[in-house]
């Protein structure tokens, strides 16, 4: 750490509400309070940090948990120094001071503040990125969140099916597929499976180009003998629900 460092702070970060710590050059807690998570807020907590200390904005060390995100970009912004940790390393230095397992938001602020004056290694010095790299990561993020919804819904997709339409499952590992999803939007029940004809089939494996099935072999598989259901249990959801590919780009 530059030694110009007088003053550190934890920053317990949550979604709503934060919790802060600053604590002086020997480590005696000497403020604590709650920010909640706004523009505004995020602003006037630089400005509360820089007049309850008296210190350049340089001067002051946070402590953190998350190595991005608007609080690290808000502090970065006003020159204050930001330093992240692991939270499993945290966890070792929480150990210091608690054996307690329960969360404590005031505690854990404590802890970031003092083990990043006493601990630097421990620490990873944040800077801003550049904006071509920030703006990566934030698609990547969101390509990974929408990659994970769509598995959740494929799951979904898959535990109907075999509630009511087991067979349909035997046409493909992936029930996402677009072409499985319009077979199953044709005919969406055994009933309908009963009904369908080839020639209906056969024009969507021709638009998807499925060669490994033909229409006679998707019906034979939906034609199987059917389970009993309850007249009790709801309809099955409309196939239209279902995911579909184009969620992830």
């Amino acid at each position: 750490m530059t030694d110009d460092v007088r003053w550190f702070v934890g920053l317990d970060w949550a979604t709503a509400q934060h919790r802060v710590c600053l604590l002086d050059a020997e480590g005696k807690c000497v403020a604590e309070r709650d920010v909640r998570h706004g523009g505004a807020e995020l602003l006037e907590l630089c400005t509360w940090l820089v007049g309850r200390t008296g210190a350049q904005p340089a001067e002051i060390a946070v402590a953190i948990e998350t190595p991005r995100g608007p609080v690290v970009e808000a502090l970065l912004e006003r020159g204050l120094q930001v330093f992240s940790i692991n939270p499993r390393q945290l966890d070792r230095f929480r150990d210091r001071f608690s054996v307690a397992g329960a969360k404590d938001d005031s505690r854990d602020a404590y802890v970031l503040g003092c083990s990043l004056r006493t601990d630097r290694h421990a620490f990873r010095r944040l800077a801003t990125d550049d904006p071509l790299i920030i703006e990566l990561r934030e698609w990547s993020r969101i390509y990974d969140e929408l990659k994970q919804e769509q598995n959740r819904l494929v799951n979904r997709v898959r535990a109907q099916l075999w509630r009511y339409y087991p067979q349909a499952n035997e046409l493909s590992d992936d029930v996402a597929a677009e072409w499985f999803l319009d077979v199953w939007q044709q005919v969406p029940t055994p009933a309908q499976a009963a009904r369908a004809r080839e020639k209906t089939i056969a024009a969507i494996l021709k638009k998807h180009r499925i060669r490994r099935l033909d229409a006679a072999e998707v019906l034979r598989v939906l034609r199987k003998q059917p389970l009993a259901v309850a007249p009790g249990r709801p309809r099955p959801p409309l196939p239209i629900s279902a995911p579909s590919r184009h969620a992830c780009g």
